[in-house]
Parts: C-alpha cells; structure tokens; sequence
C-alpha cells in the first residue's frame, strides 16, 4: 500500500507541475517575499519592513501575520475581487490560498457557522490607508457566498446601499485621503439559523462635526455638500437658492482649495438618490434633507456685525437670513433674532441677553454644526430602521460585525478630535492584546502547553490616563467644564500638570521639555508613540454647547424633518434643561461598550497602511509606513506569534483534512483522532515541530502546514480521478439498470400495443373472404405507436396482393390470361400510348374461335401443321392485320403468335413465307404514341422490320403484350418496348432507313408514303 501510495504521490506531483497548480506557499514566487509574516528568519523592525516593502513593490497588497491581514492602499484599480476569486477563496482554510481580504472574510463567516458565536472584523489604519473600501469589499463578499432568496437578497442590497449614503454624509476630502470617513462605523450583520443575513444595525461613533464650519487647508467640507451642488438640477438648485460654485459659500471655502466640481461629485449624487430611495426616503424627506444642507450653507453666509457697544450685535445681510428663513420654514426676524440674542430659563425666571460679535458667531456655527449632526444621526436611523428586521426572542440569530473606525492620528496641531481619536486606538489595541496576547497563553494552559511567557507593551495604565474615572483626563476636563465662569483651557493643562505630574506616560511643561509650550500644550506616551496635544478648544468641544433657546426655534419651524431632529425643542420656554453629558464622556461610554461588545466576539483584524501621503501608486515611504508599522503594533504581534505556536486545530479536524495522505488510514480510519494524528507526526517525522494538546495540535511554524498542504495538493489529482472512476462506475451501473428497465418496460408495452391493434385488426378483417370486394373498403385501425406504421404499410400490401390474388383465383383462365397481358401492357407502355384500348375484351385467338371465325376448324387444322413442324404447344394469338411491304404499299395478313414462332398467314391460312419468325429473332417492340393500333416488330433476320397495324379495332398493345410475356417466360429476359411519336424501322433487308408516325384521318385506315424515307399511318381520331 506504501509503494502504491508513493507511486501515485510522484505522478500526481508531476501532473501538479505540469498543470502550474500549487499551494500558497509555492503559488509565489520567492521574488514576491514571504506570504506570512511570521516566516520571516529575522523577528524585527528590518526583517518586518523588508519584506513588507519587497511585498508592495511587487503589487502584493496582502500579507498575514498568522491570522492577521495587513493591507496597502494600492492606490490603483487592481482586479481581485470579481466572482471568479470569490468562489476560489470560498470554504477555503486561510492559508490555503494567497493572502487576500476574502481568506479573512470568509475565516469569520465560517467561524461564525462552526462555532455558533458572533464574529467580527476590526478594520483599523490612518486616514487614506483603505479602510473604508475594505469594508466595502468584505461586505460584498458575505453578500456573494450567502444564499440569495428574495428577502435575503433585499436586505444585502440595502446594506450595501447604506454605503454611499453614509460616505456622501460622513465622508470628506482630507491632506491625505480623497475619501476620509470622518466618524467611526460598527456595522452589525444579521444571520438567522441557516446563516443568511436577515438584517443589520449600524452605530456611529464621534462625527467630525467641527468641519461643517471649519476645515484645515487642503480639505473640503463633507461630500455632500459639493455633490447637491454638482449633481442637483437647475430646479433644484434654484429652489434651494444656491449655486453650482463652492467659493460662493463661506463653510466650503475654509479650506482654502480652489478644486471645481468633478464629474465624480456628480456621478456619487446620483448614487446617494437611488439609495436614499432604496433605504426608505420619500421624495419628500430628500426634499427636507436638501433645504436642510442648503440652510446650513446660506447660515455660513451670514455675516455678524458688533453693534457698536462691545456687548451686542447685528446681522449685516438679512438677505441670507432670508434664505435660511424660507427653506426652513420660519420668519427671517426670528431667525435673525436668535442668532444675535439669547434666551436663559433660571430658577423660574426667562432672562434675555443680547450677544457680542463672538458669542453671536460661535452660536451661527454651533447652529450649523448640531443641525448637520443631527441631520446625519437621522439619516443614520432611517438606514437602521430599513434594514433591521424584527426576530422573535426564541429565533437563533448570530451576528458578524465590521468595525470601520479612526487610525491613529499625529497632525501637526493635535486637538481633542485627535485625544479622542488615539484613545480609541489605545482602546482597540489593549482588546487586541486581551482577545490574542493573552488568550493565546490561556488556551496553551487549558490544552496542557508549556510555553514561555513573553513580555509585552500593556497599554492598560495609557486607557487609565485618559478615561479613569475620577481623576482621569475625561474626568478633569468635565471638573473644569463645571466651573462658572468664561472657559480657560489653560486651567485644564495645570490640573493635568497637577495630577498626572508622577505618571510616566504624561509629560507636561512642568518636567522641562522645551519643545513643550507652557500651559498651552502636553504630551501623552501613546503605545504607538509621543503625540503633542494643542488644548486650544478642548472645554469648548468637551461642552458642545447647544442653546436650548435655538433648538426651540428649530422645532417651531415648519419643515416636518425638524421636529423629528430637534424632539426637546417641544419643552416649554421655562423648563431648565440638564446639562447634557459631555463630548469626551459620551465618546468614553461609546468605547467602553463597543470594547465589550466585540470582547464577546470571535475577532478577525484587518490593518491597513498608507504607502504615502502623495496618494500615488507604486510610491513607497519609508518612513511614514515604519510609523504606522509602529502604531499598529504589528512587530510586536509577529513576535508573539513566532513564538508560540500560530496554528493550531482540533484531532478530529486535523485527521479530516489530513488522512489522505496517510496511507495508514486511508480510506479508512481505525482508531481514534488523537492516535491516528500522533501516528501521522511520526510517519512524517515532526515530532520537533508539534506539541500535542489535550484536543488539539499545536503546529509551530507555517512551513510545516505548507508543507502538508503540498503534499496534500499533490494527492489531490489521484483521489479525484479516484473518486471520478467511483462514480463514473455507480452512475453507468445506476444508467444501464435504468436503461434496461427502460427497455423491458418499452418492449412489454410495445408487445401490448402490438398485440392489442393485431386484435383489432383480426376482428375488423374476419370474414373478409366472403365479402363481394373481399374487404378492400375496410380500413385498418389507427396506429397509435411509431413501430407499428412500418407494419400497417407491410401489412397493407400483404392484403393488397391477397385481395388481387383472390380476385383474380375468381376469374377463369382465359380471363386470367387477359388480366395478365393488360397488366404487361400497362407496365411496358408506361403511359405513354394515348389510346390502348384497355376497356374492351380482349379475345387473344380471334382465328381459333368460332364467335369470330366462322371458319375455325380450317384454321386450327392449318394451324395444327404449322406447330407440328416448327415444334409450338399453344396458339397464344391471332388477329387480320395490314402490313407495310418493303415497296412501301400495304398488304392483309393473318398473324399468329404461339409459344415459339409468329407466324404470318394470307386469307387461305397459307403462309407466306416458308419458315416463321423465331421469338428469339425479335429484338424490339416499337408502338406510336398516337390513336393508331400499329406494332414495329424489329428484327434481326435480313428481312428487316414488320410494320403494320390490326385490323377490326383489335389493339396492338395486347399483341405488344403477348410477344413481351412470351419472350419473357421463354428467355426471362425483358423484351424492350419503345412508345414514341416517330418509329424508326429498317425496310428492304435493312437498307433503308425510314420513319413511321400516326396522323389523323377522316377517311380510314391505311399507310400513305410521305417520301422515300417516311410514311405515315392514317388513323381516325376516337370519338
């Protein structure tokens, strides 16, 4: 069994090289560096970015680290993600194929199937490292190998279609990315018991609302914006009160770019309205939506005067006042009025107070920023409320999550969006290093692995710095935000200074650094490196403050979208509000949950890498990639991977997978998973590379898996063509037995059929002999199957030829004879004599017969010695004819025909020349096509040709008739016969050639010489 096993492993080898087929670890080329990370012999920084750099050079945006996908921004269309790789990737393990997003999606499905758990992808990188199209693209996947009933298939169109409503809303053009989402995104997928998507949940984390009235130089406000501007008609837009030109409007203008409008603008709006509509938008909620975004545009427009005083203010331009007015559905006064005045409910009391120049600009902004907010939070649950489905609490439901969310930041002026923003990071990465670092060394505890401890970068006391509560940054800046008074962000920094002063991963100006500005900046040791922060701002974006007083006109307005945005706005004037909980509080509850909502997950990590801020392809930078390298955290995990045991599976799917390659147990398996898979290592000496647990083994390095899976490859063709002959074989005996039984029931029911039509057929003919016509008029039962129309024409001759049979047994044997030379004459003159007189008798030996020869005994006596010497039985014929001489002149003759000789006779019976014509002599039978009765017997004897025609209306074809069937029993041999308007006949021994043809007459019979070489025979037309 061995020598068979290793005969057939080298052959199918063979045909696997020859075929160019082959597993991940060989399908690369060394050329393209190592597929797995972990494969690399150097476990650094270098090792890690050479390799990563040789991988991008080469166009290979994937790579693992074990079961980690690190992905470049490839800044390209490249073309791997058409149907044609999703069924090569689907139901495969991760390492079977190359690295790709679709190995790692379809790990957490099939994970989520096996295992029965909710599984999740954590998506994370810089902003413009391919986060949010990685989401795309694994999103797309589930949708493709899931089935595709007609519910399923709604509800993964609509999740698909969240998406560009979602980038047009959250999504805007920054320094580094054209697509920047800017808010982080958990996207829940519903699967109910046969694992189909029966719904989803979307939750939005920290929008980057400040960038509705701001935005950094280079970058544009959110997409939306610039595409109603482009893609909205002449109507619309009119309506609207706006133009096609962004520099018209001051919050498109901050950023201080003089990019026009692109066809892309135009083409993405088009793409949100269909999926607006799609998601459960009427016309007229987007109609409200649009008034909304171009209110928030003509607010930017507004300009805020100081009135004089210090103290208050004024609007310069009611004429935009007025547009905000009509699109939302109010009086410009009023508008007017709550932008420059403010209106406080305290202790019972309304107090109003006007607004300086400031405080009346930061309103108009605050104004634009919480109606876009809440703008995008609706849109966000219109989307949820379309494509959640309600399940009943007894229904499994099992859910994969895709978590889209913010890389860690480092700008050149840190804010509180980017404290928010690295938190979150820190977050992510101590559930990394909880889910992966530490339960890699609790499972190896639970199977029974001895495995050395490895220290690790815990960024748990950096999580604490931040969110501790109390005493916790979040925690100081809500302190100082309760103070009374104007906002100082500097008090911020010297509590923090305070406080923090002895922790090792704050740094503030108190212990020296120069590079840090005295109560204006601090610095955190972030896991992924130092970040100065700017604390300009932080009290005022912790706050967010939102006048109760402006809300309250909002909701008064009469665009129906606004009440729905603004529900407290309905609170009477004089109720006191709560403070609301503050930016930096509810971003740490929203992480809090998230983190333990994906701790109770199966996690799956996608972390993307920005090659280059240029956003050019084939670019590569150094350094800007070893930072992210960095923030990742991705060396460290490579590490831990190496040295532990980075795959592992149970005995019994081990064996599943492997066993066709042990010929110990192939095909099949006597003892049990553990045995058999210790037996295996041993057979393929790898006992130095495993660890055996108590219900799985633990494989140390990749090569030994691509080794196996090799090997595995190479066994494959065999045990297919195996397989094939297995079932090729049960099919052709599953198709013979088929067809045999086919054929016996085909050959029973025929039988009947046959038999039962034969049935009928008997009892329709039965005593058909005693009928006058012999039943010829009765007709044979309908053939109701193809077999028996064969048989109905066989068997239709056969009665054909027995009525004829019977009919002519009925006649007597002169009338028998008569039938026959009617029957010859018809078959030889082919239809082509025009007047053979077949209706009347024809009586054969006139001569012999006393009803037409008075004289018969004479002649029979003649006759009687004439046959006695030429040796003839049988008078067949005899009839008065007028014969053509050699001289061309006519003569009457009695001719007789008998079985041997014709013989040619005169009025007294004597003959006129001394022997008769032998039949054997005659060559020929010649007939006209006229009205005449002439006959050209062609001879061979020197005498020539016999022409003449029969006398008393007797016809020449019986004659024609008799010499055929006479010559023919003598010889049988066919005589020929020509029936043609002209005769050629010889005369005169054969020394003239001359032509016969028939011409009418109204005088008689006779022959009339036309010239030397033609005659004619005058005959009268038939009436």
């Amino acid at each position: 069994a061995k020598a068979r096993y290793a005969h057939f492993s080298v052959q199918c080898s063979k045909q696997n090289a020859e075929r160019g087929r082959s597993t991940m670890a060989l399908s690369e080329p060394a050329e393209y560096g190592l597929p797995d990370f972990i494969l690399v012999e150097e476990i650094s920084e270098k090792g890690f970015m050479e390799n990563f750099k040789q991988r991008y050079q080469k166009g290979k945006i994937y790579t693992y680290i074990g079961e980690m996908v690190v992905s470049v921004n490839p800044y390209r269309f490249i073309d791997i993600y058409n149907d044609e790789y999703v069924e090569e990737y689907r139901g495969k393990e991760l390492y079977e194929r190359p690295p790709h997003l679709f190995a790692l999606a379809d790990a957490a499905y099939q994970d989520m199937k096996l295992l029965n758990k909710n599984s999740c992808i954590l998506i994370s990188g810089e902003s413009g490292s391919g986060k949010t199209e990685a989401s795309k693209i694994v999103m797309r996947y589930i949708a493709n190998i899931t089935k595709r009933p007609e519910e399923v298939e709604r509800v993964k169109n609509l999740l698909l279609l969240s998406n560009p409503v979602l980038e047009s809303f959250g999504n805007a053009r920054t320094v580094r990315n054209d697509n920047s989402s800017r808010f982080g995104k958990y996207m829940d997928i519903k699967f109910d018991h046969k694992f189909d998507p029966q719904g989803g949940h979307i939750k939005t984390y920290l929008l980057e609302k400040s960038r509705v009235v701001n935005q950094q130089k280079g970058e544009r406000n959110f997409h939306c914006f610039y595409q109603l501007l482009a893609g909205g008609d002449s109507a619309l837009l009119c309506g609207l009160d706006l133009t096609n030109d962004p520099s018209n409007y001051n919050y498109l203008s901050k950023g201080g770019t003089d990019d026009e409008l692109t066809p892309n603008d135009k083409k993405a709006h088009n793409e949100v309205l269909r999926a607006l509509g799609a998601t459960g938008f009427s016309a007229r909620d987007q109609q409200d939506i649009w008034k909304i975004l171009a209110a928030i545009l003509h607010l930017g427009n507004i300009k805020l005067l100081d009135a004089g005083d210090g103290e208050s203010s004024s609007v310069e331009n009611m004429k935009e006042v007025n547009y905000v007015a009509i699109l939302l559905g109010t009086k410009k006064d009023e508008i007017a009025h709550a932008l420059t005045h403010r209106i406080v409910a305290a202790k019972g009391d309304v107090v109003e107070t006007k607004l300086s120049q400031s405080k009346a600009i930061y309103g108009r902004d605050a104004l634009a920023k919480v109606l876009y907010e809440r703008l995008f939070n609706l849109v966000v649950k219109r989307i949820n409320r379309s494509v959640e489905v309600e399940t009943d609490e007894e229904e499994e439901i099992t859910l994969m999550g895709v978590l889209d969310i913010y890389g860690f930041e480092v700008f050149g002026v840190n804010s509180f969006e980017q404290l928010c923003i690295n938190y979150c990071n820190e977050k992510l990465q101590q559930l990394h290093i909880e889910l992966v670092l530490r339960s890699e060394q609790e499972e190896y505890v639970r199977e029974g692995i001895e495995w050395i401890h490895i220290d690790y970068f815990n960024n748990q006391p950096i999580c604490s710095l931040i969110d501790a509560s109390p005493g916790g940054m979040f925690a100081i800046l809500d302190e100082e935000c309760l103070r009374p008074g104007e906002d100082n962000d500097q008090r911020v920094v010297i509590h923090m200074d305070k406080s923090f002063a002895s922790n090792e991963h704050y740094i503030g100006h108190a212990v020296g650094k120069k590079d840090i500005q005295f109560r204006e900046q601090f610095q955190i040791k972030h896991y992924a490196g130092v970040v100065t922060y700017n604390i300009s701002g932080f009290m005022d974006k912790n706050k967010d403050t939102q006048f109760q007083d402006l809300k309250r006109m909002l909701y008064n307005c009469e665009l129906e979208m606004l009440k729905e945005i603004f529900p407290e706005g309905a609170n009477p004037i004089s109720d006191i509000t709560k403070r609301p909980i503050t930016v930096g509080t509810h971003f740490k509850n929203d992480m809090i949950e998230l983190v333990e909502l994906l701790g109770r997950q199966v996690p799956h990590y996608v972390r993307c890498i920005m090659p280059n801020s240029n956003k050019q392809c084939n670019n590569y930078d150094d350094e800007l990639c070893l930072s992210q390298v960095r923030y990742h955290g991705l060396v460290e995990s490579m590490r831990v991977r190496r040295a532990g045991y980075p795959y592992r599976m149970t005995y019994q799917r081990f064996m599943r997978r492997y066993k066709l390659i042990f010929p110990e147990m192939w095909p099949t398996q006597t003892t049990t998973d553990e045995e058999a898979t210790r037996r295996f290592v041993r057979f393929y000496h790898l006992d130095n590379l495993v660890e055996f647990g108590k219900t799985k083994i633990f494989i140390r390095t990749p090569r030994t898996i691509y080794y196996l899976e090799q090997k595995r490859e190479e066994r494959m063709p065999y045990l297919a063509i195996l397989i094939q002959r297995w079932i090729r074989g049960f099919l052709a005996r599953k198709w013979v037995e088929k067809i045999r039984a086919v054929t016996r029931i085909l050959i029973r029911f025929r039988k009947y059929k046959i038999q039962a039509w034969l049935r009928e057929v008997i009892e329709k003919f039965q005593g058909c002999k005693d009928l006058p016509d012999y039943g010829k008029s009765i007709k044979f039962p309908p053939v109701t199957i193809a077999v028996l129309q064969k048989g109905l024409v066989l068997l239709d001759k056969v009665r054909k030829n027995w009525v004829a049979r019977m009919m002519v047994t009925a006649l007597s044997p002169e009338d028998q004879y008569e039938m026959r030379l009617k029957t010859v004459a018809l078959t030889i003159l082919a239809g082509k004599k025009k007047n053979w007189l077949y209706q009347q008798k024809w009586i054969g030996d006139a001569f012999g017969k006393l009803q037409f020869n008075p004289k018969a005994e004479n002649f029979k006596k003649q006759m009687t010695v004439f046959m006695d010497i030429n040796k003839d039985n049988t008078c067949l014929y005899s009839a008065a004819v007028t014969k053509l001489s050699h001289s061309q002149k006519s003569a009457s003759r009695i001719y007789v025909l008998c079985d041997l000789h014709l013989y040619r006779l005169d009025k007294s019976y004597t003959m006129k020349k001394k022997t008769p014509i032998d039949l054997g002599d005659i060559v020929r039978l010649s007939l006209t096509t006229g009205s005449d009765q002439a006959l050209v017997i062609h001879s061979s004897q020197e005498i020539g040709d016999i022409v003449f025609y029969i006398e008393n209306d007797r016809p020449a074809a019986e004659l024609a008739a008799a010499i055929w069937l006479d010559f023919f029993r003598k010889y049988r041999q066919k005589l020929p016969v020509v029936v043609e308007p002209k005769i050629k006949h010889m005369l005169q021994g054969g020394k003239i050639t001359s032509l016969l043809q028939c011409q009418p007459s109204r005088e008689g019979k006779s022959f009339k010489k036309v010239a030397t070489n033609r005659t004619s025979i005058l005959w009268p037309e038939p009436n």
